[in-house]
């Protein structure tokens, strides 16, 4: 069985104070941060055995998880597991990336998201660097505030070609057309991320080839829908696997309506799902003749169109 797995531990702690995220500052107690570690343990050793399954795994956590040696640590010794094609995170990259040089460079990937006043721009983009010395998978994004955008550009300029620079909506936020046009310069896929889509009893693949599984390994389609499939480690859960639509009335989040089967994503994605990176060519271009929205909102794909706040 092909499975994608997200994972989110107990961890809910932050060394950045974005204004825009409830989890800026805040602290774990010592007995959260034993729990997360003894859960995040559990997981990685239970995804060891599943050696009859091709797993592919991202965590994200609602904190940062790289500063915690578990997380590091989970990446690496899953990156080396021949049963695993993925392993990624969702990371503020504010850690250090040496201990990447311990880790299947051709299985291990970051999607890291740079805050503009949280870290010094150079550092950031120094942290990029080490990435792209080490040879690890990696893409970078940052939320669409007009105040960012002057960094986001800059940001731009100074990756390497091949580095997918995505921006995501401001939660709330409505987007003129030329609000919108702005950012779609710098991320060509920012119309998928400008409105929420249509899901109500649309197919998607979470329930049946990706599934949410949390500290205590519970299971569930993804983290949006709160019903539960079963349990990761006594195995009920598997028997709930199958197709399913969307009982949601709109997704508005990356990584839910990315596995919409409505949507091409998947194609455009190609071998990158989980970190965020485009199939190769220009970086962002689909195979296969796939239409990539344009600048301009009256080219965009039906499919968003439709999407409304």
């Amino acid at each position: 069985m092909d499975l994608t797995i997200l994972y989110r531990g107990p961890l809910a702690s932050c060394d950045y104070d974005c204004p825009y995220c409830p989890f800026a500052k805040r602290r774990d107690s010592r007995e959260r941060l034993t729990a997360d570690r003894a859960a995040l343990e559990r997981f990685t050793a239970w995804a060891a055995e599943q050696t009859g399954d091709r797993l592919s795994v991202l965590f994200t956590p609602w904190g940062e998880g790289l500063v915690r040696s578990w997380y590091r640590r989970a990446l690496v010794e899953l990156s080396l597991l021949p049963h695993v094609g993925r392993v990624a995170i969702q990371t503020n990259l504010s850690g250090r990336t040496d201990w990447l040089e311990g880790a299947d460079t051709d299985r291990v990937a970051l999607w890291c998201t740079y805050h503009p006043g949280q870290t010094p721009f150079e550092r950031f983009l120094g942290k990029c660097r080490e990435l792209t010395g080490l040879g690890v998978r990696y893409s970078v994004g940052v939320v669409g505030f007009d105040d960012h955008l002057d960094e986001a550009r800059r940001l731009r300029a100074a990756l390497p070609d091949e580095v997918y620079l995505w921006v995501n909506a401001a939660e709330g936020h409505t987007y003129t057309d030329e609000e919108a046009d702005r950012w779609t310069a710098l991320d060509p896929l920012f119309p998928y991320s400008r409105h929420p889509h249509r899901s109500a009893g649309m197919p998607c693949r979470t329930g049946e080839s990706v599934i949410s599984v949390d500290g205590d390994g519970t299971v569930r389609r993804c983290h949006f829908v709160r019903a539960e499939l079963g349990n990761l480690y006594d195995g009920s859960y598997r028997r709930a696997l199958g197709p399913r639509a969307c009982p949601l009335g709109v997704c508005d989040c990356h990584i839910g309506y990315v596995h919409l089967e409505t949507l091409p994503l998947y194609d455009v994605f190609a071998g990158g799902v989980l970190e965020r990176i485009p199939a190769p060519g220009s970086g962002i271009t689909p195979p296969d003749g796939l239409v990539v929205p344009s600048p301009s909102r009256r080219a965009l794909p039906l499919t968003v169109l439709r999407d409304a706040r």
